[in-house]
């Protein structure tokens, strides 16, 4: 279902088709710096939450090219961006970017890694925000994911459309896993649960392209918990704008808790088979 933007709400310099053009824009030019200024080596400049959970230089300069393309297109705009957190505006739009999402993929030369931005309304947490536009761009192969509320996704202009297998065993299913090794282990325990009933399952590393993996087809469905708003503003708006159902368990929205994405009747069979399981807890 694709969602409805009543355009006489927004700031009077305001179109969905021109935030998705600019967001289609910051992420082209955000991922050409991260793939012409990629090192043979690279080095971890920082860690996060735990030690596996490191930031690269480019991270950085990435997230820093993204700020000053948007204050230079949009100075009103507020941006929530993953290395320097939120910064004020006056507009009612906020920018929410992942300068290199899948940033252990980048230090490894994995490839599947991408730039995202997103132009929201309401607050930037995604059970209270809108999306408005997004653009995933994914920096090796260079492909480029887009779409508007109201006004469908596309894949380097191509317009997509799920996929809704049969059955759920039929289903190629995308999930992730969290830095935190408590956390992990109870994601192992799930995965128990799920693999033997589905097709098999991957883990690419970027939830910002599992999720237009799944728009594009290329997943039948995706979960995963511990997402957080940069990681799945752009990605979710393609899925949802490509036809899945984006939600979260127990009727709550998708967020940090849950994230599942893909056609809507084999989303409700795997949200069963994950509540049972407990998959939005670390117990």
């Amino acid at each position: 279902m694709h969602a409805f933007i009543d355009e006489t709400h927004l700031p009077d310099d305001v179109t969905v088709t021109a935030l998705r053009e600019l967001a289609e824009r910051l992420a082209r030019s955000a991922g050409e710096l991260v793939r012409t200024g990629r090192p043979d080596r690279v080095e971890v400049a920082s860690t996060k939450s735990t030690a596996t959970d490191v930031v690269t230089r480019m991270d950085a300069d990435s997230e820093a090219l993204l700020r000053r393309e948007i204050a230079a297109a949009r100075p009103d705009d507020a941006v929530l961006g993953e290395e320097e957190g939120s910064t004020g505006g006056t507009s009612g739009i906020t920018w929410v970017v992942d300068p290199i999402d899948g940033t252990v993929n980048y230090l490894y030369g994995v490839a599947s890694y991408a730039v995202s931005v997103a132009a929201v309304v309401g607050p930037p947490d995604p059970a209270r925000w809108t999306v408005l536009a997004g653009a995933v761009h994914s920096v090796v192969d260079g492909r480029t994911w887009t779409a508007g509320a109201g006004a469908g996704a596309t894949l380097d202009g191509v317009a997509l459309q799920v996929s809704e297998p049969a059955e759920l065993a039929q289903c190629l299913v995308g999930t992730g896993f969290g830095y935190d090794a408590g956390r992990r282990g109870a994601q192992a325990r799930v995965l128990v649960e799920v693999l033997p009933r589905v097709r098999d399952i991957r883990r690419l590393g970027s939830a910002a392209i599992d999720l237009c993996l799944v728009a594009s087809g290329e997943l039948d469905l995706y979960y995963e918990r511990g997402l957080n708003p940069w990681d799945m503003a752009a990605g979710a708006l393609v899925a949802q704008e490509a036809g899945a159902r984006v939600t979260g368990l127990h009727g709550r929205a998708a967020g940090h808790d849950m994230t599942v994405a893909g056609g809507s009747s084999r989303v409700a069979e795997l949200v069963e088979l994950l509540e049972g399981t407990g998959a939005d807890t670390d117990d």
